[in-house]
């Protein structure tokens, strides 16, 4: 694409992720009130859709308060940063072979970067509110963000073998005979479970645990910065969905249909599936989520890299 078209085509990419965010609050209630056998949202317009539009508007009229005891310039700024690092993240992926903001070489290595920036929203967030549960709730974060980043890394390094590039369009070409959930069974598990924690995800949002922290990191926080900390969620969950299309299901790849509606088809699947997990099981205790990391989680994603290894060395060979 030209310069225009890509500066264009971001802009739209922006806004269709912030409202596409926005528009999944709504569905999430939806699904998990069919899925509970309960109604969900239902008053406001078409099956509750305008309930989007009534929670902007609360959120919209409060009074954006800043703590006297809090750091005011850290306070505001650890909400903005994760919705910037995971808009950027969506620079690199594939909606199609033409469509994407940016083909680089590194484009598997942005993403992970930008996904390890989002912990210094939570933790800045958490030690500026200047509160012991919000503080509390930060460290967690920061603990549990940077653990399962490692796993998160080390599981992806097959599908790096197998295509033979960092880059996300080469990734997604590469599967062109087989996709790779098929051969990396083992790196998907631990990427799915890295990236559950990753985005604070149920059952893994222990950093706000509203029965252990109040709520956690953002304790103090409401109004349009709470709002922003929520966007950033969602926004994390669209991008980690983008991301298991792009690297274990063929990305765009499917018969018939055009390539960018077989993308966003498997990025809605796999996003109902995180929606669905939410309800299917408990919040585990923060040790149980920090030992099954260490314990389970990294011998896993290095059992999954030798044996990918072995493989690739042996077919060469």
């Amino acid at each position: 694409m030209s310069d225009l078209n890509t500066i264009i085509f971001g802009l739209v990419l922006i806004g269709g992720a912030v409202g596409g965010a926005a528009v999944l609050t709504w569905f999430e209630r939806r699904l998990l009130g069919i899925w509970q056998d309960r109604l969900g949202p239902n008053r406001l317009g078409p099956f509750g859709i305008l309930q989007v539009l009534a929670d902007m508007l609360k959120l919209l009229s409060k009074d954006d308060w800043v703590p006297p005891f809090a750091d005011k310039v850290v306070f505001v700024f650890a909400p903005t940063a994760i919705v910037v690092a995971m808009l950027l993240g969506f620079a690199v992926v594939p909606f199609s072979p033409d469509l994407m903001i940016i083909d680089i070489n590194i484009g598997l290595l942005f993403f992970l970067g930008m996904t390890s920036l989002a912990v210094y929203s939570v933790l800045l967030g958490g030690l500026a509110s200047n509160n012991k549960y919000a503080l509390l709730g930060g460290l967690r974060s920061a603990a549990q963000m940077v653990s399962y980043e490692v796993f998160m890394g080390l599981s992806l390094m097959g599908v790096v073998m197998l295509s033979g590039s960092f880059s996300l369009r080469d990734i997604v070409e590469a599967q062109s005979d087989m996709w790779f959930f098929i051969p990396q069974f083992l790196g998907l598990y631990v990427f799915l479970i890295a990236g559950i924690a990753e985005s604070h995800r149920l059952p893994f949002d222990l950093p706000e645990a509203e029965h252990e922290l109040t709520a956690g990191f953002h304790t103090e926080y409401g109004g349009m910065k709470f709002a922003m900390f929520m966007l950033g969620e969602y926004l994390g969950l669209m991008l980690i969905s983008c991301m298991i299309v792009t690297l274990f299901f063929g990305g765009w790849l499917g018969p018939w249909l055009p390539p960018v509606v077989w993308f966003f088809l498997k990025v809605f699947i796999v996003i109902c599936f995180f929606i669905l997990l939410r309800c299917a099981i408990p919040r585990p205790r923060y040790d149980q989520l920090m030992s099954l990391g260490w314990k389970y989680m990294l011998p896993l994603a290095l059992l999954n890299l030798l044996v990918t290894g072995a493989i690739a060395l042996s077919m060469e060979g």
